[in-house]
């Protein structure tokens, strides 16, 4: 929830006697203005997009019946199954979180060697597919597989979601609260307890809850590794048991479990954290230097690239080299690649293009039904992208004759559908920082709101844009279940190949679309990288001016 602090009155400036007032802040005025139409139009209408797989999950739980669904439901595999699968999302959410920030405070407030290095080979990984993680160890160790083997894998794939946020938080978090902290006697320890996590506390959150999300729904990684989780269980039961009634009661209950995730975030969240906004220059935290511990964190930070990036791509290289045979017939790398490139940036471009609504209604028109339409679209995480891709078929079938099935259309319509919500994400962090004194600039002088819109609001909110397309962009191109029952017929993409040659054995074979993988995401994920990198920069201390401008008092502090 959006929140403004005043400053203590000690620290405003005198109003002479007889001063006007200050008029209303245009945040309040927009608030109390009417929600745009093409705003709202467009946001439900992505909305309504998105939340059509859990419609479909309904539908067919309703054909199916209950009766159907409680012996199903309420079985010793259905137990086992959730048990490996909640208790394998605790623990790589903690671990991921232990180390995402962590790893965050050694490389933002240390003087860690090349830690600016170190910043871009961290996330590296975040591109790398989770079943490329796996495929990799499983190549080198025959024998890894099961519960750890799982929670290593899924840890090292996915803990630069945590990262990114942290060290952006801890980049811009006010250091004088950490100086008050030391001077009233805390040690460093309660310090970092006790104040650093509270600043980078909504970051913290904010990652863990993607992680979570994550892991619910990978299958990929989990089969490779021979790890029964509820998603395995889905694609066997739709793919080899043909019992569709299982694989959708199985798809409800991940639906609970990421609601509940969601739930939780929500409540733990609180009031969102305050930004300091007012006279005076960005300082920035120095950084502190490690001492006697700088071996061992430097040795942890380097173990920690090297099984997250050097075993897959070592792996890959020793596979490539190595060489061998296959069953299969041969297949075009280069086409492979090219059809990958065009579905992810199409999804990335629609997903970008559909966020706008939602993020621009949740930021400048903040209302309970917009936040509940902007929550509502996260729980898509939480499901299956066999599930997802199974229900666009059922619609397809049911509504359009079979129109656009295995289409390259229908799959990048999907691929939006799935990662929209990171789309979301993205862009709403960049409306959020767009500063809404210039809005109100371009409206005092008689232009319209569509044209302060293109002209003011959308280059200031562009790098987030960009930022958003490469998310979205890096999960389509790694995207794997949904793409083995969309794909066009005779059209692969390096997913699906490097999947057809690793289920063949054909380890060798499977290598090199593995390497291409990897290249491709790595470009985005450096993106990521940069932006996070440079996001302080657009929420540092603003001047006292264009708080003035912008209806605030000297000292205010904001909700970003």
């Amino acid at each position: 929830m959006t929140s403004v602090i005043a400053a203590p009155a000690s620290e405003r400036p005198p109003v002479p006697p007889g001063a006007p007032t200050r008029p209303p802040r245009y945040r309040d005025r927009l608030r109390r203005r009417g929600v745009p139409r093409p705003l709202l139009l467009g946001a439900l209408v992505a909305t309504v997009a998105v939340v059509l797989p859990l419609g479909f999950l309904v539908a067919q739980a309703v054909q199916v019946g209950w009766g159907t669904l409680d012996p199903l439901l309420f079985r010793s595999l259905t137990a086992q199954l959730l048990w490996n699968t909640v208790s394998l999302t605790v623990v790589v959410t903690i671990l991921c979180a232990v180390i995402g920030t962590l790893l965050a405070w050694f490389i933002e407030r240390t003087k860690l060697p090349g830690r600016r290095y170190w910043a871009v080979l961290v996330v590296i990984p975040l591109g790398i597919p989770d079943f490329v993680v796996s495929f990799g160890w499983r190549a080198i160790f025959p024998a890894f597989s099961g519960f750890w083997a799982a929670v290593l894998v899924m840890t090292l794939a996915v803990y630069p979601l945590v990262f990114l946020p942290v060290a952006a938080s801890l980049r811009n978090a006010d250091p004088a609260q950490e100086e008050v902290a030391r001077s009233l006697g805390l040690g460093r320890v309660a310090t970092f307890c006790r104040v650093t996590l509270g600043q980078a506390r909504l970051a913290v959150l904010g990652g863990a809850v993607l992680v979570g999300l994550v892991v619910l729904a990978e299958f990929g990684a989990f089969e490779i590794l021979g790890y029964n989780t509820l998603t395995t269980e889905i694609f066997t039961e739709f793919t080899v048991g043909r019992n569709q009634a299982a694989a959708c009661a199985f798809s409800v209950i991940l639906v609970v479990l990421g609601a509940i995730i969601l739930f939780g975030e929500g409540a733990a969240r609180g009031h969102g954290r305050a930004a300091r906004l007012g006279a005076g220059a960005a300082r920035r935290q120095r950084p502190r230097p490690l001492g006697r511990s700088m071996p061992a964190v430097l040795g942890g930070v380097g173990l920690l690239v090297g099984l997250a990036l050097g075993v897959p791509v070592g792996s890959v290289v020793y596979l490539i080299v190595h060489g061998g045979t296959s069953t299969l017939p041969p297949a075009s790398l280069l086409d492979a690649a090219g059809h990958t490139f065009t579905y992810a940036a199409g999804a990335g471009l629609i997903a970008t293009i559909a966020a706008l609504p939602i993020a621009l209604l949740s930021v400048r028109f903040p209302r309970r039904e917009v936040r509940l339409l902007e929550r509502s679209n996260m729980l898509i995480l939480a499901v299956p992208g066999l599930v997802i891709a199974l229900s666009a078929t059922y619609f397809t079938e049911h509504l359009l004759a079979g129109y656009l099935y295995q289409t390259p259309i229908l799959l990048v319509l999907v691929y939006a559908v799935m990662f929209f919500p990171m789309a979301v994400v993205s862009v709403r962090a960049a409306v959020a920082r767009s500063p809404v004194g210039l809005e109100e600039v371009g409206h005092s002088l008689g232009v319209s709101r569509s044209t302060v819109f293109w002209r003011v609001t959308l280059p200031l909110i562009g790098p987030g844009l960009v930022a958003a397309f490469c998310l979205v962009f890096l999960e389509s191109a790694i995207e794997l279940t949904a793409t083995l029952v969309l794909i066009p017929t005779g059209v692969q993409t390096l997913a699906t190949q490097f999947w057809a040659y690793q289920t063949d054995l054909s380890y060798s074979q499977a290598a090199p679309y593995a390497g291409v993988i990897m290249l491709i995401a790595a470009i985005p994920s450096y993106v990521l990288g940069r932006w996070f990198d440079r996001l302080p920069a657009r929420t540092s201390i603003v001047q006292a001016p264009g708080a003035h401008g912008a209806g605030l008092a000297p000292g205010t502090m904001v909700n970003l």
